[in-house]
């Protein structure tokens, strides 16, 4: 046997581990319920943080895009791609985070990989966070760059790694989430700053999960007020979470933009996203300026989440974000109390590696504007009871 003959071999495999995955078909918007495989459920597993996916608001404006500018870009942004409504919304987006230029991108993941591989070549030096985002980790693997692991949120390790290649004068790079995915925890960016400043180390920010949900306005973890350009050149931001539509831009000075657009193969070779998009995300960036209560809400649910699963015995990671994993270890476990809850009308996904790390599987329940205090109890329950008897899946 050889070749490619190993394949159902290995996909056995990954279903005895209760590694397998498998897509599950939803009917109609994303919201608080959704409706899977016919059955209604309270869903906590999406990352539409302020409960914009379905806005009215921003599905009208959307619906009024495709009359004026069609379902499809036809293009890449440098052959004919790029509209007005993506140069408006660069625009938008580099007022909101208080950046001299934005770029969009089609995809967070492209976002990432494009903007390391324009900066960093063979030589240069890239650090990343253990846990960072897999769209990081293969940017700084298909870069070439010299790459370096640093523990998670470890500021001495990282400042170690960084004295020991800041010798040879290449360029070096430190890559971290904002908020990290899994976890829910924060970067801890203000020593990240302070290294990157003593050993001449760009910064490079994916917000993904922080944009929208944090700061003044919700403009993030970067606040515009605190860290300049010169401290974090590189600001990644996506626009398919808390934005609630698609997409993903890059936030820094004009050189970077520049470079990005020279340089960034995800960016040149790929097909611009539809200017409706644009149109809806303008939308949905006018209301996550302005209603501040979706994130008050939204804190206030945390509190109530967090208070609630102590109660009933819950360790919960140190996470003050609308991320709340509820680590269990075995993949095993972690599927049979995800399938649990949705016997119980609840939708949590089971994560397993290679998303986590080994042995450290969980129910990654996320929490947004959308759910009520009411949704939050009911949550708390089906948790106690699932918790302490979850049946085979």
């Amino acid at each position: 046997m050889g070749g490619f003959a190993d394949i159902g071999e290995r996909l056995d495999a990954l279903a005895s581990q209760s590694l397998y995955r498998r897509r599950r078909i939803v009917e109609g918007p994303q919201g608080r319920e959704l409706i899977v495989d016919g059955r209604r459920l309270l869903n906590f597993c999406s990352n539409d943080y302020l409960g914009l996916a379905a806005d009215p608001r921003i599905a009208e404006a959307f619906a009024a895009a495709v009359q004026q500018w069609g379902v499809g870009a036809g293009a890449s942004h440098l052959v004919c791609g790029h509209t007005s409504a993506h140069h408006d919304l660069e625009e938008a987006l580099a007022e909101f985070t208080g950046r001299p230029r934005a770029l969009v991108f089609s995809t967070g993941y492209s976002a990432n990989v494009g903007v390391i591989n324009a900066l960093l070549s063979a030589g240069d030096h890239v650090f990343e966070d253990r846990l960072n985002h897999a769209s990081l980790l293969d940017g700084g693997w298909i870069s070439r760059a010299d790459f370096h692991w640093y523990r998670h949120r470890d500021l001495d390790d990282l400042g170690r790694q960084l004295a020991d290649s800041s010798a040879d004068d290449r360029r070096m790079l430190i890559v971290s989430d904002g908020t990290f995915s899994m976890d829910g925890d924060l970067c801890p960016l203000r020593g990240m700053v302070t290294l990157g400043r003593q050993h001449r180390a760009w910064i490079m920010l994916d917000d993904a999960h922080g944009i929208g949900v944090h700061g003044p306005q919700g403009r993030g973890l970067v606040d515009p007020e605190i860290f300049s350009t010169q401290d974090v050149p590189v600001l990644v931001g996506t626009l398919g979470k808390a934005f609630g539509t698609f997409g993903a831009f890059v936030a820094g000075d004009d050189a970077l933009i520049e470079t990005l657009i020279q340089r960034a193969r995800n960016y040149i070779f790929t097909t611009a996203l539809p200017s409706a998009v644009a149109i809806a995300t303008l939308r949905s960036l006018q209301i996550v300026k302005v209603e501040e209560w979706r994130r008050e809400h939204l804190a206030g649910l945390i509190r109530r989440f967090r208070a609630g699963a102590s109660e009933i015995g819950c360790e919960l990671l140190p996470s003050n974000t609308p991320i709340q994993p509820v680590v269990v270890g075995d993949a095993g476990l972690a599927v049979a109390i995800s399938a649990a809850l949705e016997r119980a009308g609840i939708l949590v996904t089971a994560i397993r590696p290679p998303s986590v790390p080994r042995d450290t599987a969980r129910l990654r329940i996320t929490l947004t504007a959308a759910h009520t205090e009411a949704d939050i109890d009911v949550l708390i329950d089906r948790l106690d009871v699932v918790l302490r008897d979850p049946e085979p899946a």
